[in-house]
């Protein structure tokens, strides 16, 4: 038995996962009761090695998500805070607004309705013609477009590590979870792959790709499964194609954004991702396939009902993974201009989203409660971007239970 005893406890709070939203969380268990003992556990040698580092790097604005949930106000509130924070820590940032284009008819009633879905989530958005896309994107063709003044980007990576250090919690790296024993009137332990036994009076899921498989470990039993999903990246090697940031009408039906061109802090620019499923849970390419965590996806039965319901678009996305030609006709729909040798390969990323057992995807961010737990479900995109106020509210929770105990 790995549980406590006496009232010996290593922390107060527990957080498993070193990417952004375990970190946020952290630092606001700092801000909201000062004094409490924090402890994150993070399985690599450093933080945001997954999701957190590897997207896009982009604030969003909180234009996409439906009026009133969670992704809506905590991007709208994150996007702004992501700012000030950026600027007050000196981490790389910059709000260069963002074009979304529509290039087919039938995209239009779609982008009407980004534009009224904007205004209810107190987003100031410009509407375009086609000629006035080339005002802002020289390069980029569309029937129509809007633009958004409030999207940036910046460096999450660098986020992360000011959080980590601004927090006052111990974060310990190389530390995976193997095991977990809960008692509620004793709290929860977890031994580490080192051997190490870690005691907290309360603990905080944030295990992003492998947050449903800690939940079961700890004894609670989760509504959804993690289904992976790539994202595939090329890099620009033309950058001065593109000035900014362009989207896609993205199609109401999936959490996905589509194919998008992004200049990054750095200058550079990515293009992508598509949305592929992965056979792993940390699957970066076609390659890489656990066979365990494989069988674990394909016996939760949403996925097979989610693929009954989407295996056309899904057909779509594996034909743009393997196929360059087809990635980039995608492309050219916005950027007619682009030839295959602009194009390079760039790292993967992979999605950790929710699944329920009607195959339904969530689209909103997931947060559940357990005796003595807090696990966050589902928290991809725009999960770096509201990371802030995500991780206030996961913190408000977790300060909560411990009260109670």
């Amino acid at each position: 038995m790995l549980v406590a005893r006496g009232g010996s406890y290593d922390c107060d709070v527990l957080v498993v996962g070193g990417g952004i939203v375990g970190l946020a969380t952290a630092y606001a268990v700092g801000r909201a009761a000062p004094g409490t003992r924090v402890v994150v556990l993070e399985k690599e040698d450093g933080p945001a090695r997954h999701q957190t580092g590897r997207n896009s790097g982009v604030i969003h604005s909180g234009i996409y998500y439906r009026p009133g949930s969670l992704k809506a106000r905590f991007a709208v509130q994150g996007g702004a805070e992501m700012v000030k924070f950026c600027a007050e820590y000196g981490v790389a940032h910059e709000v260069t607004g963002k074009l979304i284009v529509a290039t087919d008819r039938a995209e239009l009633p779609r982008l009407h309705a980004l534009v009224q879905r904007g205004r209810e989530n107190g987003i100031s958005v410009r509407e375009l013609g086609g000629a006035q896309i080339q005002e802002y994107e020289p390069e980029v063709r569309g029937l129509a477009a809007i633009h958004v003044g409030t999207t940036g980007i910046c460096d999450y990576a660098g986020v992360a590590r000011v959080l980590a250090e601004a927090s006052g919690a111990e974060v310990r790296y190389g530390a995976e979870v193997v095991r977990a024993d809960r008692r509620a009137d004793l709290g929860v332990a977890v031994q580490t792959s080192r051997g190490d036994v870690v005691r907290g009076r309360v603990l905080v899921n944030c295990a992003g790709l492998y947050c449903d498989s800690l939940a079961r470990l700890v004894g609670d039993e989760p509504s959804v499964r993690i289904v992976p999903f790539r994202g595939e990246y090329y890099s620009l090697t033309r950058t001065s194609l593109v000035r900014g940031l362009v989207y896609p009408v993205p199609d109401p039906a999936f959490p996905f954004l589509g194919v998008h061109l992004t200049r990054g802090i750095d200058g550079g620019v990515h293009v992508g991702p598509n949305a592929v499923p992965a056979l792993a849970r940390e699957g970066y390419g076609w390659g890489v396939v656990r066979g365990a965590e494989l069988a674990g996806t394909l016996a939760w039965p949403g996925v097979w009902r989610m693929g009954r319901r989407h295996w056309r678009y899904g057909a779509g996305e594996i034909r743009r993974s393997v196929s360059k030609a087809a990635f980039l006709d995608a492309v050219r729909r916005m950027l007619p201009g682009v030839e295959a040798e602009d194009l390079v390969r760039a790292e993967a990323g992979v999605r950790a989203q929710a699944v329920l057992r009607d195959g339904g995807l969530v689209d909103d961010f997931l947060i559940q409660e357990g005796a003595r737990a807090v696990h966050v479900l589902n928290a991809p995109s725009p999960a770096a971007t509201a990371s802030l106020p995500i991780g206030r509210e996961v913190a408000r929770r977790a300060v909560d239970v411990l009260r109670a105990a």
